[in-house]
């Protein structure tokens, strides 16, 4: 079995906990084949405050070290960015994905719209249903902006927002508009990420790569959205039998945005 994580954050994210040389190692350790970090750039932080940039040459800098002492053969490792909202700012966002050398770009939406306040959804009081609605309102609004952008390989974690909702909160109403992004998606040959939640989630995913593959779709990359050493590669195996449950055929992987398919 070929295992693969294509989201994973070092320390250079905001929430990160460990250099990306521990993240490798744990990979390794997990049976973990080829690893992607994919560090954080929201276009609005915690607070909903604007940000432009990302410095790329601290990514390389830790990318090019972790790599150059990795043993022959032992693990491939990618170089990516999760870039949330890049459709607030196409200049930016333009600016930020040319940059060489990398490999893969997730396209997320964490926060509320300017509109809603900015605020990440991990800071919201999501207890009332009636709230989480709205809430996912404004979600699927932005995550349909994005879609239709170029400034994405594949859309992270469709279904991210449920983490931190009233579990009696459920996404049926969404499903026009998580076919429009879908669609979307497909037809500027971009995919999605099955992410397991560091291996919490993945029952939920299949309802959503029922509707990817109605729409067309078969870039699927796989993801454990680990920001730990210890959750590296979580859920992975679990997530490519679902996909064979899901009539998937084969899994992707990244090099030069260009995806890779593996057989399952």
């Amino acid at each position: 079995m070929y295992l693969t994580d294509f989201h994973t954050h070092s320390v250079l994210s905001f929430d990160g906990q460990a250099p990306l040389s521990q993240m490798a190692a744990a990979a390794r350790a997990a049976g973990v084949r080829e690893l992607c970090v994919t560090d954080h750039c929201d276009f609005l932080d915690e607070g909903g405050a604007p940000v432009r940039t990302y410095d790329w040459d601290r990514a390389v800098e830790q990318f090019e070290q972790t790599a150059g002492a990795l043993p022959d053969g032992a693990l491939t490792l990618r170089l990516g960015l999760e870039l949330g909202m890049p459709h607030l700012d196409p200049a930016a966002a333009q600016a930020i994905c040319g940059r060489d050398g990398v490999d893969f770009i997730l396209g997320s939406v964490h926060n509320l719209s300017p509109e809603r306040g900015g605020g990440d959804f991990y800071y919201e009081d999501l207890t009332d249903p009636a709230v989480c609605y709205g809430v996912l309102d404004d979600y699927f609004a932005s995550l349909l902006a994005l879609a239709r952008t170029d400034y994405y390989d594949v859309l992270a974690h469709i279904i991210y927002p449920l983490r931190y909702m009233n579990p009696a909160v459920t996404l049926e109403r969404y499903t026009d508009v998580i076919c429009a992004i879908l669609r979307a998606a497909v037809e500027r040959g971009r995919g999605i990420e099955l992410n397991t939640c560091r291996g919490q989630t993945l029952e939920p995913w299949r309802p959503i790569l029922a509707l990817y593959r109605a729409c067309g779709g078969e870039i699927v990359t796989l993801g454990s959205d680990a920001h730990t050493p210890g959750d590296v590669g979580r859920g992975i195996p679990e997530a490519l039998a679902l996909l064979e449950q899901c009539s998937f055929r084969r899994f992707a992987v990244y090099q030069r945005h260009q995806p890779v398919f593996h057989t399952l």
